[in-house]
């Protein structure tokens, strides 16, 4: 144990140091608290029940509304987005001044998001034609797909919005705002189609993702902006759930008539400015947390391979969740009814289960998010290493790699 807390300790001092000086790690701290809010919500909320010879999915939140506030701590994805816009903003400014044209910026950074998704995609594949040859249900087949796949569509948007940087960085977070807003009253206030609410897909999570670009122009040095945004945030959330008729609940409740995520209401939106105010409060106090070598390296380290985590985490439920078909008995929190507390105690109990099956994951398919190997120069030391690690941040890759070329090297 003294062993591998030693190698650890030394690792940390190494990540540390190979860290360029000037990288804001709270913006990283940021990143990383999003990606383990998707994660850990998603292991809390979502259900696999058995029944029938087949698998169905379904929600603590259906059957015990009042765990909605868990919704609000874990439903993290307009932080990613703010964190997204900051850095896509400033590496596109940075890949300007540097004379980097727009295709290879923007293919630099979709590839980094498109790499490990090729190997979900096809694993995923392959699973689902061997359950069908083997006799699952479609039903059951289609509810593991939906699982795994359902987090490519904020992947799709991500992109989407990442490649239109040159046209939305300096857009207002008021515009999009507006547009959420005046869909929310078209189809709720007047009657208008609810597929209209698909445009909110776009403009809902396009807020947070202009106010990172206005983070990137430095618009919020101050921290009375950040507040504002938290407290206008948070009062126009409380106001729309009490008396606008919007549910509590942050995701998608099964049978719900209405869902704040699916596609994005303007609660959902206000949410995320909450949200992002408090990330803006936070960050300074994150990034002096970060000078720390040992908690800086795991931040690091989870930055490195965020997209592999995003992406294998409900595979890794699913196959303990398959795993425990294997046991006579229905497993309490894993294959029961989520509708008491006791499977919420009970689930609790298999997240660090998950977690050990998301760690093989990540062992075997972390390989998809790293770049290609490049050829390196007779000589190159540690501190050339470093230096084009700080190439890498300026042009905008948006990588947290500045331990793996160290490790590497």
């Amino acid at each position: 144990m003294l062993e591998v807390h030693g190698r650890w300790a030394a690792l940390a001092d190494r990540v540390d140091r190979a860290t360029p000086a000037g990288r804001d790690r709270g913006v990283d701290a940021l990143r990383a608290f999003a990606i383990l809010g998707v994660v850990l919500g998603h292991w809390l909320v979502t259900a696999l029940t058995a029944g029938d010879g087949a698998l169905s999915g379904t929600s603590p939140l259906k059957q015990m509304p009042w765990l909605a506030p868990v919704t609000w701590v874990f439903q993290t994805l307009a932080v990613f987005f703010l964190v997204g816009g900051h850095m896509a903003a400033q590496g596109y400014a940075s890949a300007r001044v540097r004379g980097v044209p727009y295709g290879a910026w923007v293919g630099q950074r979709l590839g980094r998001l498109f790499r490990p998704v090729a190997a979900v995609v096809a694993l995923w594949a392959v699973v689902a034609g061997g359950l069908l040859l083997g006799g699952a249900g479609w039903d059951t087949v289609l509810t593991l797909l939906k699982l795994v796949w359902s987090p490519l569509w904020f992947l799709l948007v991500f992109s989407a919005l990442t490649a239109a940087t040159p046209l939305v960085a300096r857009l207002s977070p008021l515009w999009p705002l507006a547009v959420v807003a005046g869909v929310d009253a078209w189809r709720f206030g007047f009657g208008g189609p609810q597929g209209a609410g698909w445009v909110n897909v776009a403009a809902g999570w396009l807020v947070p993702y202009t106010l990172g670009a206005a983070w990137a122009r430095g618009a919020f040095t101050r921290r009375r902006p950040a507040l504002f945004l938290l407290g206008g945030g948070a009062a126009a959330t409380v106001a729309l759930v009490l008396w606008g008729g919007y549910p509590a609940s942050m995701v998608g409740v099964p049978g719900a008539a209405i869902s704040n995520l699916n596609p994005p209401t303007l609660a959902a939106v206000a949410f995320g400015l909450a949200q992002c105010g408090l990330a803006l409060w936070v960050r300074e106090p994150l990034a002096r947390a970060m000078r720390r070598p040992r908690t800086w390296a795991k931040v690091a380290l989870l930055n490195l391979s965020a997209m592999t985590v995003f992406l294998w985490h409900q595979t890794s439920m699913m196959a303990v969740t398959a795993l425990g078909l294997l046991v006579s008995a229905d497993l309490p929190g894993l294959h029961t009814e989520p509708d008491s507390v006791v499977w919420i105690a009970a689930r609790l109990l298999w997240l660090p289960v998950f977690a050990v099956v998301l760690a093989v994951c990540w062992a075997a398919f972390r390989v998809h998010e790293q770049p290609p190997p490049r050829p390196r120069a007779a000589g190159r030391t540690a501190s050339g290493a470093v230096r084009h690690l700080e190439d890498a941040r300026g042009t905008g890759s948006g990588r947290a790699e500045s331990p793996a070329v160290i490790l590497r090297a």
